[in-house]
């Protein structure tokens, strides 16, 4: 027998959601029901929508730079122009400028914070008078990473950005949960992305082996708990950090 989907009748805006973690994300709301909002800088998140929708869901791609306040806007007036409302927002959007601190230009630094970090803020802003009117049902999940609780040389600005979104996610859910509104992070340890592909296979193997379960993560684990955290079943959890790592932070 068929398990219900625990997202019918939701709709859940995804930054990012042309590749990668994001993609991911957006094919499991979806198949869990929700109708999908897709942003991306580019045209990708429009493919990920055709396969969506040739899959039977709803979804609209919506093409913008989540670092800059009137797309963030327009990017969530589309979601309640499409679709009614907003239940499901996924701050998903990340770059890396990585180099030593030394070396690090202010572009880089700011390129990261802007795109990781300044797009989160921007984005749960402006979606939540929409949020506020879903009922007891507003979830933001916003995408950290354990370099955010660890640090990782080379990558100050990428670690700075992923720390701070823990601590928008704790503060934002003291802000909101008089109002039913959840607001958690999920933290990803080494996953098979682009990202990751460059790497040699020596560096891959001298990784794994820090890896308590001795594998790099996918993106549908990832995928997997954000798609939790979005459901019913963790209306009692807020401002916290859930990491996806196969015990690497342990």
């Amino acid at each position: 027998m068929e398990l219900a989907k625990k997202l019918t009748g939701k709709t859940a805006v995804v930054t990012g959601a042309g590749r990668g973690i994001g993609r991911a994300v957006a094919l499991r709301l979806a198949a869990e029901g929700a109708s999908m909002v897709l942003n991306s800088l580019s045209d990708s998140a429009a493919n990920v929508a055709a396969e969506i929708t040739a899959a039977g869901g709803q979804a609209v791609a919506v093409r913008g730079d989540v670092s800059k306040t009137e797309e963030v806007t327009a990017l969530i007036e589309s979601a309640v122009t499409a679709f009614g409302r907003l239940d499901i927002l996924v701050n998903n959007a990340g770059v890396t400028r990585d180099n030593l601190l030394l070396r690090m230009s202010e572009e880089d630094w700011d390129a990261v914070l802007d795109t990781n970090l300044k797009s989160v803020y921007l984005c749960c802003r402006a979606a939540l008078k929409p949020l506020l009117k879903s009922r007891d049902s507003g979830r933001i999940i916003n995408i950290s990473s354990i370099i955010g609780l660890s640090g990782n040389a080379g990558q100050v600005n990428y670690a700075a950005s992923k720390a701070g979104i823990i601590g928008l996610t704790k503060s934002l859910a003291k802000e909101l949960a008089s109002r039913r509104i959840t607001v958690n992070a999920v933290a990803p340890g080494f996953i098979v992305t682009d990202m990751t592909a460059g790497m040699n296979e020596e560096a891959r193997e001298a990784l794994v082996k820090r890896i308590p379960l001795g594998s790099l993560g996918t993106p549908e684990d990832v995928a997997a708990a954000v798609a939790f955290l979005a459901s019913e079943e963790a209306r009692y959890i807020t401002g916290q950090t859930l990491t996806v790592d196969g015990g690497m932070t342990l």
